[in-house]
């Protein structure tokens, strides 16, 4: 086999890894463009990044790389308004479980039949929803929250919806701050968290399939995390090391989710 032969298969190989990575658009619902990214191959695990944060925060984690190199396919939306997504700045763009229906829409897609599902802040509580309307999910990791996104008047949401409309407080302000300096969509935020989805208590105890709770021990601000899996039918709780903003990316919240899904 020649050299140039050689050279030539591992640029092919090298142009399809970066071709996977590369972030494609569908239209959703009501117009709204949602940007995706759909690496590897196998059994698809869908990812859901928290607030204030995009498909790329995926990138800088142990699990991503991890579930590429167990054999899986991954499959990363931008969530409506954030990311290379488009930011509707009309309310009813954010109503009625809107995100939700983007990625029911994304999977059918892509063709889908089953998959398996990991979200983390904001991103778990998407995806509790998402597990009540969308029976393809086998088994679902929320991580890095607890039981307080149950409650339809949850304070702390409230508080951030308000403080992205422009009544910040002292324990919003650095997170107001955040967004500015990377020039993220205020309005968007602000109906991100005044329309979130609500999933009850009752209705996570419909809830058949295996789910995994990842908290971090310095976690805390999202409410008891063992209440949340007793919530589900098959709830399971890990606790390892880390707080709210880092676990997420730690070898640690990596090991446990690959166990779990295998």
């Amino acid at each position: 086999m020649s050299s140039k032969y050689i050279l030539f298969c591992l640029l092919m190989i090298a142009l399809s890894k970066t071709a996977n990575s590369q972030s494609s658009k569908f239209e959703s619902f009501d117009g709204v463009q949602i940007a995706y990214t759909d690496e590897g191959s196998g059994d698809a695990v869908l990812l859901l990044h928290g607030f204030i944060n995009s498909r790329k925060s995926w990138n800088k984690t142990a699990l991503k790389k991890d579930l590429i190199a167990a054999g899986y396919r991954v499959i990363i939306p931008d969530l409506r308004g954030n990311g290379d997504s488009d930011k509707p700045q009309k309310e009813e763009a954010y109503q009625n479980n809107a995100e939700v229906k983007d990625l029911v829409l994304l999977m059918n897609l892509l063709n889908i039949k089953m998959y398996k599902a990991i979200g983390y802040s904001r991103g778990s509580i998407v995806l509790a929803k998402l597990l009540t309307e969308d029976n393809r999910i086998e088994k679902a990791v929320l991580g890095g929250m607890g039981i307080d996104f149950t409650n339809a008047e949850w304070d702390r949401r409230i508080m951030f919806a308000k403080a992205f409309d422009g009544d910040i407080n002292e324990e919003t302000k650095d997170a107001v701050d955040y967004a500015k300096s990377i020039n993220a969509d205020l309005r968007s935020l602000h109906l991100q968290q005044k329309y979130q989805p609500v999933t009850s208590v009752s209705d996570l105890n419909t809830i058949a399939v295996n789910v995994l709770i990842i908290c971090g021990d310095q976690d805390t601000d999202n409410g008891n995390s063992q209440e949340l899996s007793d919530a589900f039918k098959n709830g399971i709780l890990k606790i390892v090391p880390g707080d709210h903003n880092g676990t997420y990316k730690t070898l640690d919240f990596s090991l446990a989710a690959l166990l779990f899904l295998d």
